[in-house]
């Protein structure tokens, strides 16, 4: 018999003891011993709370269910809110301590405080049941609030006798609060504060209570106001009316799936580009529904795994935000690659298409084109790929996803590129044709393009900070790449066999020279035209808005 249901014992103590044994066996949660012999607690976060809360007071959640078998559940749902477990009774020995007296069974409830007393008609205190009137009805719901208030997740627990084992949940003895409080991450301000500057805005979905919400909300800045809606506010909206309010409230508290749907799509509607995070059976709807859902890895379900575009490994805000930058890095260098290929391909295509009618033979060969195309084209093209984050990049907004690649000018300067850098290697070829059709003309050609494709790789690593800004060790494989392709340029010219093959011819050192000088113009212009943007804009870029939801 446990000596903490003896009716000797202080009201307060018999009323705790009954709410952490409530609360442990109305649980799906169970304690496991690691390798390290440290218990953990393994499920549901919040249920788990309760199983180590009653194990601290020296009541085992193992030794709890063989005392009390469960027979019978009736599983959480985000409509009631509320948990409800049948128990089989040891009659002879909960006979003369237990407040269920000779009752064969007994029913556990956890779940939210509104909810359960929805279904209470008394209030045990410990050494009597009493009705539970208006008075201590507004005495514990002045209590859930002062904890919610605090940050606390709060959950009632109840229980009933019953003569059968039969689900129903109604007149419940109401037997108390448990306040229990997950603090954020230290990150996660950080994290919110770089999702709004990046144009994001963070959005709260719980089905905690308002207050909670409001205040771990404002903890972490995601709303400065105490704004926000509930499940029941929702629930008397219609979709117009949450269209006209959802750009303003950022905290929604005791929400359905139903609603996170409705907030999700209220948004999209709005043309909002929507990340939502999600964890449970339920939110499984909203995943799906938003364009990116975020499941989380440690303790999302399997429904939600499978409706989510992406699995959260370690349930990380911050790792969103992170992920979030690690996206426009990776945007960002395939563009400056695409800006780098059609460029440099937009000059030879000009070379080879203007040389003739000026009345010069091909101005490349076929092995030299191959050449430009697998190799100039090819190594500092792969370096971009590896290139650090502009400097503010998360200081922008988002871009469209539907938006054009060659948006934002990028098409513009892939034809100015490409023609200066056809015009300057076609201007060398040409004085050195016309001076003699016999000498080294082709190669000037040649060189000047390959050199000038380096200068413009060098030049376009950030579209806006100049080269000398970012420093050329920054990105080690782009030296490795420019530093490779001049030596193998060399190489053409200056070794027989290889000038043989393809149809280079050595150059003096003042022809090095000129070519050398004539290539430099294209990344002296690029760095020209960065400069001149950089006094001219203020935001690196126009873009809409994305809202995350927190959920």
């Amino acid at each position: 018999m446990d000596a903490e249901l003896h009716r000797d014992l202080p009201p307060a103590q018999r009323s705790l003891s009954l709410l952490v044994k409530a609360g442990a066996l109305c649980n799906d949660a169970i304690l496991q011993t690691d390798e390290a012999g440290i218990e953990r607690a393994i499920g549901d976060p919040t249920e788990g709370a309760l199983v180590v809360a009653a194990a601290q007071v020296g009541h085992n959640k193992q030794a709890l269910d063989s005392r009390w078998p469960r027979v019978a559940e009736i599983p959480f749902t985000s409509e009631r809110k509320r948990m409800t477990t049948i128990h089989k009774v040891n009659v002879a020995a909960d006979l003369t301590t237990a407040p269920w007296g000779d009752a064969p069974f007994v029913a556990f409830s956890k779940g939210a405080v509104d909810s359960l007393l929805q279904v209470s008609d008394r209030v045990f205190l410990g050494d009597e049941i009493v009705p539970l009137d208006a008075s201590l009805r507004q005495r514990i719901m002045d209590a859930n609030a002062r904890m919610a208030q605090n940050g606390q997740r709060v959950l009632g627990v109840a229980f009933r006798p019953l003569s059968s084992p039969e689900l129903e949940e109604k007149r419940k003895i109401f037997i108390g609060l448990v306040g229990m409080i997950d603090p954020p991450r230290s990150e996660v301000k950080t994290a919110v504060a770089t999702a709004r500057a990046a144009g994001i805005r963070p959005v709260m979905i719980t089905g905690d209570h308002p207050l909670t919400a409001q205040t771990i909300a404002k903890a972490l800045d995601i709303t400065d106001n105490d704004r926000h809606l509930t499940g029941r506010d929702l629930a008397q909206m219609s979709v117009a009316e949450l269209k006209a309010v959802v750009d303003d409230v950022s905290v929604y508290a005791r929400v359905s799936p139903e609603h996170k749907l409705n907030i999700v799509e209220a948004l999209q509607e709005k043309g909002e580009i929507v990340a939502m995070t999600g964890d449970g059976v339920n939110d499984a709807p909203a995943l799906k529904r938003a364009d990116i859902g975020v499941a989380m890895g440690v303790t999302g379900t399997d429904v939600s795994k499978e409706a989510a575009d992406m699995v959260l490994l370690d349930d990380n805000f911050a790792t969103i935000v992170a992920a979030v930058e690690e996206g426009r890095v990776i945007f960002d260098n395939i563009r400056k690659f695409i800006k780098y290929t059609l460029s440099s391909n937009t000059g030879e295509l000009l070379v080879m298409l203007i040389g003739p009618f000026l009345g010069m033979p091909l101005p490349l060969v076929a092995l030299q084109i191959l050449w430009i195309n697998l190799v100039t084209d090819g190594l500092p093209g792969l370096a971009l790929a590896v290139e650090s984050a502009e400097r503010g990049i998360m200081k922008r907004p988002p871009f469209h996803p539907r938006e054009s690649i060659f948006s934002r000018g990028m098409g513009q300067r892939i034809l100015w590129i490409g023609f200066l850098m056809g015009a300057v290697s076609l201007g060398i070829g040409y004085v050195y044709w016309r001076q003699d059709a016999n000498g080294p003309w082709q190669t000037m050609v040649f060189t000047t393009l390959t050199l000038a494709q380096m200068g413009n790789a060098l030049a376009i690593r950030s579209n806006i900070d100049s080269f000398l800004a970012i420093g050329l060790r920054s990105n080690r494989l782009m030296l490795v790449a420019v530093t490779l392709t001049f030596v193998l340029q060399m190489a053409l010219i200056y070794v027989p066999f290889l000038q043989g093959f393809f149809r280079t011819t050595a150059l003096s050192l003042p022809d090095l020279a000129i070519s050398l000088l004539a290539s430099s113009v294209v990344f002296v212009a690029v760095e020209l035209e960065k400069w001149v943007r950089r006094g001219r804009i203020k935001d690196l870029g126009e873009g809409i808005n994305t809202t995350p939801i927190l959920s």
